[in-house]
């Protein structure tokens, strides 16, 4: 049989031949690319700057499985699984709570679309590129963006952001939980009950904070938090979650417009992902294979327990920081109480030019760190130890490095 079907398929008949010329009736005037006729080659690099952080094995096994359909039974089961997941790591009771399909960037726009209308006042914590963004975001919906702008390095008080609500009336306040351009820890507690005295919804961004320091959502007054998968979790980038309290449900459910976006309408998303008990709609569809990796990253941590995470994070960190004062380096973060366990930020050595550091790691040591970014470019160089690669090993490694850059790198080249 399956002779005779090789035989019947070797000489295409009258009609399928007319079909072959007129699909072939232009000449191609573009080549293959000879990059892509040749085997893909990623070199092996620790990661070691601010995220995305290496995949555990389990993890790229994970991306490694067959796909199914993103509408079987199956997967329905997964989404939950990771659901009860990304409840877990937020410690939160949110029915409202799921997957969207894009970076951190994309949860804080599925935020802010959902939220806002145009002409609601938006408070805005800028001490960072990730505030900076958000009141970008903000001031491209139409919204009365109000920023309450800090140096890099600095943080906000109970008592300014009290100012802030008072004098601007917003629907919503911005803060970032971990600032990963300066290295900036946010403290979070009374913040939200600050907030619902003046009707205001708190937003918080813990993008790479998340898993690695204690964040309790609903004890903390949190009415929308939302996080990313390629830092602590260490699962690839392209995905990211979020949760809606009550509050934020009723503000965004009982709006006057549509959300401009129906990629990000929260109400479609949250009948895809069951959050709504009624049956499930196709909306878009879903990163199958990365929300295999998803789901297993939320596996391990939930092995591990998030307290111990929390733990090792904090250790490992606080032998990172011994290490690099021992060696004279300077943390950009003053306070100790406000240094983000997961990012440590080093002000660039006088007479150094920060891409020359970062290139003699990268080259002689196969380390990834990274510069600053955004109002921190050009001042720090950043190190991050998230999710599996928090261990005193590769502190020693990156410390090496480190020290042979200060040794080879040309000083006074500014």
């Amino acid at each position: 049989m399956f002779q005779a079907l090789a035989k019947s398929s070797a000489a295409p008949g009258p009609q399928a031949a007319g079909w072959v010329q007129t699909m072939a009736s232009h000449k191609l005037l573009v080549p293959p690319p000879k990059a892509l006729l040749k085997p893909l080659s990623i070199p092996k690099r620790l990661l070691l700057g601010p995220g995305p952080s290496n995949l555990p094995p389990r993890i790229m096994s994970a991306g490694g499985m067959q796909i199914i359909g993103p509408m079987d039974k199956e997967m329905y089961q997964i989404m939950d699984e990771i659901k009860e997941g990304i409840q877990y790591v937020f410690q939160t009771r949110n029915p409202l709570t799921l997957v969207i399909t894009g970076s951190g960037h994309c949860a804080l726009e599925a935020a802010l679309v959902n939220v806002l209308e145009p002409g609601d006042s938006f408070l805005v914590g800028v001490n960072g590129i990730w505030g900076q963004r958000a009141m970008d975001i903000g001031e491209r919906m139409g919204a009365r963006v109000h920023p309450m702008t800090k140096d890099p390095g600095g943080h906000y008080t109970l008592q300014e952001v009290e100012e802030g609500l008072a004098q601007h009336k917003p629907v919503l306040l911005f803060l970032t939980h971990g600032e990963s351009s300066t290295g900036v820890l946010q403290p979070l507690d009374g913040f939200g009950e600050l907030c619902h005295r003046y009707n205001c919804l708190l937003l918080v961004d813990s993008v790479v904070s998340l898993g690695g320091t204690p964040l309790y959502m609903d004890q903390q007054g949190i009415d929308i938090l939302y996080s990313g998968s390629q830092k602590v979790l260490n699962a690839p980038p392209g995905t990211s979650f979020i949760s809606f309290s009550d509050k934020a449900k009723k503000k965004m459910y009982s709006r006057k417009t549509k959300p401009f976006s129906f990629y990000l309408d929260i109400k479609w998303l949250a009948n895809f992902w069951g959050c709504d008990d009624q049956p499930r709609m196709y909306h878009h569809t879903i990163p199958v294979i990365s929300l295999y990796s998803l789901r297993e990253s939320l596996a391990l941590i939930a092995e591990q327990g998030l307290e111990n995470s929390w733990r090792q994070h904090r250790e490992t960190t606080a032998y990172l920081h011994g290490r690099l004062q021992a060696l004279g380096l300077q943390l950009f973060v003053k306070d100790p109480a406000l240094r983000l366990p997961m990012v440590t930020t080093v002000v660039v050595p006088a007479g150094y030019d920060w891409r020359d550091i970062v290139s003699y790691v990268l080259d002689h040591f196969d380390i990834e760190i990274m510069g600053g970014l955004g109002p921190s470019a050009g001042k720090v160089l950043r190190i991050g130890l998230l999710g599996c690669n928090a261990t005193r090993e590769n502190v020693d490694r990156v410390m090496e490095a480190l020290g042979a850059a200060l040794q080879h790198c040309p000083k006074n080249k500014l």
